[in-house]
């Protein structure tokens, strides 16, 4: 991890570097036998470096770098047909991943209940979670704040069974055999959550219709 995987302009400190070699130890455990030392730490050195070069980093980088890594890790394992989990995977796109697909993909995990994989993404991510959108969410007992927006990846996308585009236009990339559903939403960027009420319900409205066309009844 010498190099931070591309990113070297980033020093991350002998903390932070450290705390990458356990995040590394700890997945090489659970991915043993799938993917090698190379891999994992390619992943989360680039995960590293994306989030630490968009303003000031969070105060969870270095957890927050190894979820993300986790998550994209198990992406290239479904890609790769070796990962075991038979469970369909819901990609939500939009344009910054901080208010849209971050809703939907915490009502889909809520409404889900393990039954079904949500993970989301943007064309151009911003620098944090819409506010107004954590705060409707928080109403619901559903709680967004720790996610980061991120950018879409080859390996998620062609992970995802469903991929759900909101408003990325033709940014939102595009693979031949995918199941695409475009659901025309409203950016909520500069919204109040007042606001952000219906939109958030207009998302579950659409999440409990996408879950039941794929057979699985939506929890209450």
């Amino acid at each position: 991890m010498d190099d931070l995987g591309g990113y070297a302009h980033i020093d991350p400190g002998s903390g932070h570097r450290l705390a990458l070699h356990t995040s590394a130890r700890r997945l090489r455990t659970e991915f043993r036998g799938v993917f090698g030392q190379e891999t994992i730490e390619r992943f989360l050195c680039g995960v590293y470096g994306d989030v630490a070069v968009r303003g000031d980093a969070p105060d969870d980088l270095l957890s927050l770098t190894e979820r993300y890594a986790r998550r994209r890790l198990h992406a290239l394992a479904r890609m790769d047909g070796v990962s075991g989990d038979a469970r369909p995977v819901v990609l939500y796109l939009c344009e910054h991943n901080a208010g849209r697909s971050l809703m939907a993909m915490g009502l889909t995990a809520r409404l889900a209940g393990g039954r079904a994989v949500a993970w989301s993404a943007g064309s151009g991510p911003g620098d944090a979670a819409n506010g107004a959108a954590v705060a409707a969410m928080g109403e619901r007992g559903i709680d967004i704040s720790a996610e980061f927006p991120s950018a879409w990846t080859d390996e998620l996308v062609r992970a995802a069974d469903v991929i759900v585009t909101m408003g990325c236009g033709d940014a939102c990339p595009v693979f031949p055999g995918k199941r695409y559903v475009d659901w025309p939403l409203p950016d909520p960027r500069g919204w109040r959550a007042a606001a952000v009420r219906p939109l958030r319900d207009e998302i579950e409205h659409r999440v409990r219709a996408l879950l039941a066309d794929l057979g699985i009844e939506p929890r209450d």
